[in-house]
């Protein structure tokens, strides 16, 4: 049996933007440990993708490694305008489950959203995973390494900490933010 500690690292795998003005975040649902699977296939048919990934060290009885595992297990977010031809691209990679939404419709992430969780990881900030929240205020970080990161303000025993989440997927991380600046949105 494994025990993980989790650390902060990022390595995004992204394809430069075409520039289509109606394209837009979407989260495909894939089969358990083939994140990075599904995400290398949409890349290699030229499609924009996102897989946060983190650095977290897994300790057996007789040794501990370094591993690279996705933030959000399960899910690979793609950048498309969702017409038919982006559709069938997507279902015909094995091991993806579909688009996250009603019934498979796809339901557009904010820029915003994607931005935030790539600033967090880039800048190796300090975050926790954290439940999914939808109520609450949202702030944005003003100044410093986090500046324009948005999300939800969240005091928890003297520890100020934004709640960065990705309402499609139901999944949040936390990041604390005690000596910066916040303003309401």
């Amino acid at each position: 049996m494994s025990s993980i500690s989790q650390s902060y690292q990022t390595n995004s795998a992204v394809v430069p933007w075409t520039g289509q003005d109606n394209t837009q975040w979407y989260a495909l649902h894939t089969h358990a440990r083939h994140e990075r699977v599904v995400e290398y296939r949409l890349r290699e048919q030229g499609m924009e993708t996102f897989l946060p990934v983190v650095q977290e060290v897994h300790r057996w009885s007789d040794r501990e490694k370094r591993v690279e595992v996705p933030l959000f297990s399960c899910y690979v977010f793609v950048h498309c305008a969702l017409t038919d031809e982006d559709r069938t691209m997507v279902h015909r990679v094995d091991s993806v489950l579909g688009f996250v939404g009603v019934r498979g419709a796809g339901v557009p992430i904010p820029d915003e959203q994607i931005d935030s969780i790539r600033t967090v990881l880039e800048q190796a900030a300090p975050w926790r995973s954290h439940p999914f929240l939808k109520i609450g205020q949202r702030v944005r970080v003003r100044g410093g390494a986090l500046d324009g990161v948005e999300g939800v303000f969240l005091s928890e025993n003297g520890d100020h900490s934004l709640v960065i989440s990705i309402d499609a997927i139901q999944r949040s991380m936390a990041v604390r933010i005690d000596g910066y600046d916040i303003e309401p949105l």
